[in-house]
């Protein structure tokens, strides 16, 4: 299993009238983790685009167990639990500064090819970043 952390602080744009991080905001949260999860091990978007590879949303879940606010401080850790292969999923947890769990989610993206729009098997080398993960 591969595990990242990252932090992020909640920004006043980013609320709601309650106060609360609205709850669409996480999608980019999830996002933002996901791609620093992946930069962790030398993959970036850019690098997969340029090569031809690009990796749309197939599904995404959320569940909601309390509210983040303006200014917390957040912990994302996210899980690659099973190896890649067509698909990569990518676990979520979020922790606010006094690490209370948040919200949990999940995002499944399909490796696809620019040049004909299917889906493929990723790169060898991205292949390559999680044999030690998963062997």
């Amino acid at each position: 299993m591969f595990q990242h952390s990252y932090k992020l602080r909640v920004r006043y744009a980013e609320t709601d009238r309650m106060g609360y991080v609205y709850y669409g905001n996480y999608a980019t949260y999830f996002e933002v983790a996901r791609v620093e999860a992946l930069r962790s091990l030398g993959i970036t978007y850019k690098e997969l685009e340029d090569d031809g590879i690009l990796l749309p949303v197939l599904e995404y879940k959320a569940k909601y167990f309390k509210p983040a606010f303006y200014d917390d401080e957040l912990r994302i850790e996210t899980k690659i639990s099973q190896k890649p292969g067509i698909r990569i999923m990518f676990e979520y947890s979020v922790f606010n500064q006094e690490s209370v769990e948040l919200v949990k989610g999940e995002t499944t993206l399909v490796f696809v090819s620019a040049a004909n729009g299917k889906p493929t098997k990723p790169p060898v080398h991205i292949e390559a970043c999680f044999e030690q993960f998963f062997n």
